[in-house]
């Protein structure tokens, strides 16, 4: 082979490997989609997804569940499933950090709340009802949730 051809041939390869290196990183936002949509619907009991035709409003639903916040898809969960104490708990939640992408390794989220005090604080008793619906929440092999008062004071954490 003359050094031509192999400038040739190491050119067009790549070009392959960049090629499939972008097809793969636009694949990348479409599985994080899907995921938020998969957890979503594991916490619905996974109805919306075999059912097809049933309503036209679970899947509208699901959409607006997707498209919110974080926290705003915590608090909705909490909302379908908690107790009245998770409830009354979660609804302190101000923003929910690091719960959209998971790989079972080292997961981490933070969730933050109005709670003042730091861990001397009120809050200290409902940190431990926001990580345990956390971990109803979301699953991880190796999960650690956070949580923190209004001054970004520890208050708990919880394993998910």
């Amino acid at each position: 082979m003359g050094m031509k051809t192999k400038i040739a041939l190491g050119a067009v390869v790549g070009i392959a490997v960049i090629g499939a290196l972008s097809a793969n990183s636009g694949d990348g936002d479409g599985d994080a989609r899907s995921d938020g949509r998969t957890s979503a619907s594991s916490g619905e009991k996974a109805d919306g997804g075999k059912a097809g035709g049933g309503s036209d409003a679970k899947p509208a639903e699901d959409k607006a569940v997707e498209k919110a916040s974080q926290a705003e898809q915590f608090k909705a969960f909490v909302r379908k499933n908690g107790t009245p104490k998770e409830k009354d708990a979660v609804s302190h939640v101000t923003k929910v950090q690091g719960a959209d992408e998971q790989n079972d390794i080292l997961d981490a989220a933070d969730v933050y709340t109005d709670f003042t005090g730091g861990i001397m604080g009120e809050g200290t008793g409902p940190a431990k009802l926001i990580a345990s619906s956390f971990a109803d929440w979301k699953d991880s092999e190796n999960g650690l949730v956070t949580i923190y008062d209004a001054d970004g004071e520890l208050l708990g954490n919880g394993q998910f």
